[in-house]
């Protein structure tokens, strides 16, 4: 579709979503409903025990409290706009809450990143340092550790989502996505796109990149150390301190590597069919991750799974 040279004051956008499959729409919109559900339940009890729960007052589940808190903030900034999609014929998002939206979404998955690299340096000096574990992640060092996470991913959040929105937009402006995500916005552009290439391509590389890197030496040294220990209880207590992070990590990263490192499509077929997938992997990135990391937590540490049952044994005993 060619676009119009002519510009106007931007209103509100209209979001394609599944537009075309409307018999879709009422099957994605149950099942992504029931899986939102669940991620507002499950991390809701990650929060409740890490809180509540005495033993887990140390940083490994102040990390893990603040993932569930951003788990639930990062579904709950696209998925009931996607679900109201779902139901509306005419798909309008006015431009402030696009803008609203996007820095949302934006913010919470650069958090993500950079608190995912700070729980691998908190698991690298639980096993490579032990003695010096409780002095070195301290209080005083754990609580910025997550606090510098989300300044951060708010900082760039706020720098992408201003260059994306002063930008002007033809036609009919149409976002062929499901919410306002930052690429489909800049391909409606028409103006000059070049800072905001080589913004995103900065912040690939410090957000992705860099923590990409940093989790993997970590895990380096981590491994190195557990095959260093004589026996093979010790070696499956130490490897079982980190495995829960190490899955989420693979999770994560491995799911946004496969989102956008596979190649696309030249047919013209083909590439409609692409953006249906592209679109339904995306949509299914933002709601099963984090619907996954508390069952990942749950199923393979034992302090989480005994801080749940106490918590339900108080309240069925609390009157």
């Amino acid at each position: 579709m060619i676009k119009s040279n002519q510009t106007s004051p931007v209103i509100g956008f209209i979001l394609l979503g599944l537009s075309a499959h409307p018999k879709l729409e009422k099957i994605f919109f149950v099942l992504i409903l029931l899986m939102y559900l669940v991620v507002l339940l499950g991390n809701g009890v990650l929060i409740l025990v890490t809180i509540h729960d005495s033993r887990l007052h140390t940083p490994m589940y102040f990390f893990l409290g603040n993932l569930s808190f951003l788990d639930i903030c990062y579904t709950t900034s696209s998925v009931p706009l996607i679900l109201d999609n779902f139901l509306t014929p005419r798909k309008t998002i006015p431009f402030s809450a696009c803008a609203g939206q996007m820095f949302l979404s934006f913010a919470m998955g650069a958090t993500e990143c950079v608190l995912l690299g700070m729980m691998a340096f908190d698991r690298y000096v639980a096993v490579c340092n032990p003695l010096r574990y409780p002095m070195v992640m301290s209080k005083a060092t754990y609580v910025p550790m997550a606090a510098s996470s989300w300044a951060a991913g708010c900082a760039v959040s706020i720098v992408q989502t201003f260059l994306a929105m002063r930008l002007p937009f033809c036609g009919d402006k149409v976002i062929n996505h499901f919410t306002c995500e930052i690429l489909a916005i800049l391909k409606m552009a028409c103006a000059d796109i070049s800072i905001n290439v080589i913004s995103m391509g900065v912040t690939n590389v410090i957000f992705l990149a860099v923590p990409i890197l940093f989790i993997t030496v970590s895990y380096v040294f981590i491994i190195t150390t557990i095959l260093r220990i004589p026996s093979a209880e010790g070696r499956r207590k130490a490897f079982s301190t980190c495995s829960a992070h190490l899955t989420v990590v693979i999770v994560f990263y491995g799911t946004i590597l496969f989102m956008y490192g596979k190649p696309k499509s030249k047919d013209p077929l083909g590439a409609d069919k692409q953006d249906l997938s592209d679109k339904l992997i995306s949509l299914f990135y933002g709601v099963l991750t984090p619907m996954l990391n508390p069952i990942i937590y749950s199923l393979r540490n034992k302090d989480v799974k005994a801080a749940v049952r106490n918590l339900g044994a108080q309240k069925r005993f609390t009157p």
